[in-house]
């Protein structure tokens, strides 16, 4: 969150560093820390304390002694001591909470190691600077690559570029020792200044690169948290969480340290239940063990051994008054006042008879070949029922297909399939096909066959039969 946009702006200045969003800290919540005191009317005589603390980039932060007596304010950018010529950074907090935070970093005023504040920063320093840390991507794209070419077992994930210019520390991440004089002679050739290279764990790097937790919030390590402390797996045992190491480790790869946070309420709330594992109770329908516990909510759930899925929840006091009675030779009705589930059926005596108790794992094949058989019959007769009657007689001889005592009763009732065919046997077609014909038919005598087309067509025509023979005769031709 930039400086223009934090809470405590008024009229888009910024109340702390007053400098509209460009002091160079990249973020108002980036390690702040309150002033308490700054609304405090401090006695006439009070000399300010002279320590003061700056952030430098990422999450690093040093002591420095304002010697000179300077006004400074959170945000100003201020030109300090260094091993090598000078270096630029930013106050982060002045103030008697600066003896605070000595003492959380186990310092002492005259501590050797704090350095003294120069003066504030100019318009000229502030442009140096600013030409240096353009520098920063491409030369440790380079820092990477020379490390590769050596294959170095490390990794490079940040750089950081003295104000002047004549060092440049590099911060890397290794799981074992790195031999640095071969890569330390190539990053002075290449780069021409003096060259630093710390180590830091991994919980600093994601402090230094920031980023988005699966909270959906900035991360804590690179807002406000400074201090790493151990995190343990028993933390999520002790939580009832599962055990996916996908899910409870952060950014960096290590567990979350947020795990922490409410360990102590969780383990406060643990004292109050009798135990969270092998809890065994005993009443007058049978014995009950422990599955499950709420902490949040202080219940237990318990199953008897006859019912095991069957769990009943009861609070956490309701257990510990029912051990009570067991340890003095009382045993309770039921778990709980009101019965439920597996209390109800042991209670009324009532047995159920388990339908799947008796019957066998291929209870259900015989009524599965029944019916796959009687599927095949019924297809079976649909396909001799579907079949043409005459089928059987494709094979027979002509006299026998055409035999048939009704034909002359019932025309076309029973006609064989192929009853309109040619007759094959020459002898029994008639030698004057004409004498059959009517006298208006055509005929050879000369005269010329009108067309098809024009000929009227009768309805229901003499040589051909009704395809009723009941009704045919009386029907009338329709005009």
């Amino acid at each position: 969150m930039g400086c223009g946009s934090c809470g405590t702006t008024t009229g888009g200045s910024p109340k702390g560093c007053k400098s509209n969003g460009s002091c160079g800290t990249s973020s108002c919540n980036k390690l702040n820390t309150y002033d308490w005191f700054k609304d405090i009317d401090l006695p006439e005589n009070y000399t300010p304390f002279d320590i003061i603390e700056i952030r430098f980039k990422g999450s690093r932060k040093e002591f420095f002694k304002n010697a000179n007596n300077l006004e400074l304010y959170t945000g100003d950018a201020v030109v300090l001591e260094s091993d090598l010529g000078h270096d630029i950074g930013h106050v982060s907090l002045t103030g008697e909470l600066v003896r605070l935070q000595l003492r959380k970093a186990e310092l002492t005023e005259n501590s050797p190691s704090i350095k003294k504040i120069y003066r504030v920063a100019s318009e000229a320093d502030k442009e140096k600077y600013t030409e240096f840390k353009a520098k920063e991507p491409s030369t440790l794209e380079r820092a990477r690559t020379i490390a590769l070419e050596l294959k170095l077992e490390m990794k490079l994930s940040d750089i950081e570029f003295q104000a002047d210019g004549k060092k440049v520390i590099f911060f890397y991440t290794a799981e074992e020792r790195v031999d640095f004089r071969e890569l330390i002679k190539r990053y002075a050739n290449d780069f021409k200044t003096r060259i630093e290279m710390r180590q830091i764990s991994y919980r600093e790097e994601a402090s230094r690169l920031g980023g988005i937790g699966s909270c959906g919030r900035e991360l804590c390590c690179s807002t406000w948290l400074t201090d790493y402390k151990i995190v343990n797996i028993s933390a999520a045992r002790f939580q009832n969480l599962s055990i996916n190491m996908l899910k409870l480790s952060g950014q960096c790869g290590r567990l979350k340290c947020c795990l922490n946070y409410e360990l102590d309420t969780y383990m406060e709330s643990l004292g109050t239940f009798p135990g969270t594992e092998k809890v065994i109770v005993n009443t007058k329908i049978g014995t009950a063990s422990l599955q499950k516990i709420d902490i949040l909510k202080k219940m237990m759930w318990f199953s008897y051994q006859d019912k095991p899925g069957d769990w009943i929840p009861i609070a956490a006091d309701k257990v510990t008054e029912i051990i009570e009675k067991n340890k003095r030779g009382e045993l309770p009705e039921t778990l709980v006042d009101r019965p439920l589930g597996a209390e109800i059926m042991s209670k009324t005596s009532y047995k159920v008879d388990d339908m799947l108790e008796d019957s066998s794992i291929t209870r259900l094949e015989h009524k599965n070949k029944s019916r796959n058989q009687g599927d095949r019959n019924f297809r079976d007769r649909n396909k001799s029922d579907n079949r043409p009657s005459n089928n059987n007689q494709r094979n027979r001889p002509n006299q026998e297909r055409t035999a048939n005592p009704n034909a002359q009763n019932e025309p076309n009732a029973n006609k064989p399939w192929n009853a309109g065919a040619k007759n094959t046997n020459r002898n029994d077609r008639p030698r004057n096909q004409n004498q059959n014909r009517p006298p208006n038919s055509n005929t050879r005598d000369g005269q010329s066959r009108a067309p098809q087309s024009q000929q009227p067509r009768s309805p229901n025509p003499s040589n051909r039969p009704p395809t009723n023979p009941n009704s045919g005769q009386d029907r009338k031709p329709e005009l």
